[in-house]
């Protein structure tokens, strides 16, 4: 009996780790499961974008760009898939191992029990007892033995309750390997549609790969005019918040000459920026629907890899008729007309500004207050190849930051 608040530590302990390993484990299984649901949920928008474009001409540049995404989103989805797979079978053989550990402990328990038993049974007449305290050789030895007696009951109340505990406890453990065991391989039936999916895709990868490298100059200038427009709207929007900056200054008495980086904010302004910084990560996206095509910073081309892209934002590609939303409260700085292509807004934040161009149609005008996921625009579609395309961009003063770390899930 001295040894048992030792044992009852030690289990304790045990059972802790287990309980706390068990939870890191489904943790991260919810993790993988929420981004595999992400994964899939941004095919199904893809999918449903080019089958509502499905009756444009598109260029050989434009398919090969859908085409690329997919397939980048779809072996994501497959990566996460098997991550999860192989997270199961790690958590199978656990409760595999765990199940082992109680069966022994389960029989070990109903062997004592059962011995237990016998010896309770041999002397469980109330004569015996009596007998067992009347022989006694003094008052103290009696009060021992009854204790003992009271004890012995006691223990075999207990015996029995841990029994019950370890059967229930198995029967848990076993219903949920009986749960993982589907869900591994539903994981994996999911797989192997995702896998032959992705065949099929590269097939038709290497097929319009084909026809591009025969003429790889066409599309090379093709890719290159696209990134010129996009750096002629990046330097006027650029220009457009450093005069913004150099205005401010001048309000507030700074003289030209110091060549100030920075808005001068008011009061106001500083709230408002604040507020900004403190919804970084959480703010909604500039449309209610979409998948970003283009990511933010300097990259190959995904058709032609020798051609260096500068993506001083995110290409978001979206629904037809889609609006276009503020991410934040803020006021419109400037509607930015464009020779060449669709229009832009600017919205200022305090010193924080973001952009929203190819617009279709402007709700807003220079000046106006807006708030948070107020409509301000629509997108523009291409009619050529029904593409419905945003660029947005975000700027602290007037250098660009990446919106992925400012839009929620982005």
């Amino acid at each position: 009996m001295q040894n048992k608040p030792i044992y009852t530590t030690v289990f304790l302990i045990a059972f802790f780790l287990c309980t706390t390993l068990s939870f890191a484990q489904s943790k991260k299984q919810q993790e993988l499961e929420d981004r595999r649901q992400e994964l899939r949920q941004e095919i199904q928008q893809i999918n449903s974008l080019l089958t509502k474009n499905k009756s444009q001409q598109k260029s050989q540049l434009t398919l090969i760009e859908d085409l690329n995404y997919k397939v980048s989103v779809r072996r994501n989805l497959i990566k996460v898939t098997n991550q999860q797979a192989n997270l199961l079978t790690r958590e199978i053989n656990d409760n595999q191992n765990n199940i082992s550990e109680l069966r022994e402990e389960l029989a070990t328990l109903k062997d004592n029990y059962a011995k237990m038993i016998v010896t309770s049974y041999k002397s469980k007449s109330e004569q015996s007892r009596v007998m067992f305290l009347l022989s006694s050789t003094n008052f103290q030895q009696a009060y021992k033995r009854v204790k003992y007696i009271n004890q012995y009951a006691e223990y075999q109340k207990e015996q029995g309750e841990a029994i019950k505990a370890k059967t229930a406890e198995l029967q848990v453990i076993n219903k949920a390997l009986l749960k993982q065991k589907e869900d591994k391989q539903k994981l994996i039936n999911e797989n192997k549609i995702a896998q032959a999916e992705l065949v099929k895709e590269l097939q038709q990868h290497e097929t319009l790969m084909a026809a591009i490298n025969k003429d790889v100059t066409k599309y090379a200038a093709q890719i290159k005019s696209r990134q010129a427009e996009a750096n002629r709207i990046d330097k006027e929007i650029e220009r457009i918040i450093k005069e913004a900056i150099a205005s401010s200054n001048k309000k507030v008495g700074k003289t030209t000459k110091s060549k100030s980086t920075a808005y001068a904010m008011t009061p106001e302004d500083k709230v408002l920026a604040n507020s900004f910084i403190s919804s970084k990560g959480k703010l909604p996206w500039p449309v209610e629907k979409g998948v970003v095509k283009l990511r933010y910073g300097r990259q190959p081309s995904p058709i032609v890899k020798t051609i260096m892209i500068q993506s001083n934002g995110v290409r978001i590609e979206t629904e037809s008729n889609a609006k276009v939303r503020a991410v934040f409260n803020g006021e419109v700085y400037r509607i930015i007309a464009s020779k060449n292509g669709n229009p832009s807004v600017l919205i200022r934040h305090g010193n924080y500004f973001t952009a929203y161009s190819n617009l279709g149609k402007i709700y807003v005008k220079k000046g106006d207050k807006v708030t948070t996921k107020q409509e301000i625009g629509e997108v523009f579609t291409n009619p050529s190849d029904g593409k419905t395309t945003l660029s947005f961009s975000v700027f602290k003063n007037s250098k660009t930051e990446n919106p992925a770390s400012w839009i929620y899930k982005m």
